[in-house]
């Protein structure tokens, strides 16, 4: 009994093209199958089972238009913070959280950080922002 799986079922979407040389394998790797596991084979049909699948591709990293990730990103942010300057786990959750909405888009994370970049500017423009701290 041999049901009709359609390709979509393999991970690229295609069904199987094997060589001689990989029809040869297959047929002999069916055979050393206990009966027990040939019972799946069998459901999905021998020629749509593939002995021999393609990987997965890579997960997409995500980057910034600097080209950075965000583990990058988060690095040189903390590289570049004072030595003696001791941050809290919640300060640093903070700070990987908005570097990730901000490299993935998240309407969010670009609010805070556009309301950020405002406020900076507007303390600055007002005179509240002491020379040592810029």
């Amino acid at each position: 009994m041999s049901l009709n799986i359609p390709a979509s079922v393999y991970r690229d979407s295609t069904p199987p093209e094997l060589t001689e040389e990989q029809e040869a394998l297959k047929k002999d790797l069916y055979e050393k199958i206990s009966p027990r596991r040939r019972k799946f084979i069998d459901k999905i049909g021998y020629e749509n089972w593939d002995p021999f699948p393609k990987p997965n591709d890579p997960m997409e990293v995500r980057k910034d238009i600097s080209k950075r990730t965000t583990q990058e990103l988060i690095r040189e942010f903390f590289q570049s913070r004072p030595k003696e300057e001791n941050q809290s786990n919640a300060y640093r959750q903070a700070a990987l959280e908005l570097a990730l909405g901000i490299i993935n888009k998240d309407e969010k994370f670009l609010g805070y950080f556009d309301f950020a970049i405002w406020y900076y500017n507007l303390l600055e423009k007002e005179g509240f922002m002491d020379e040592n701290k810029k």
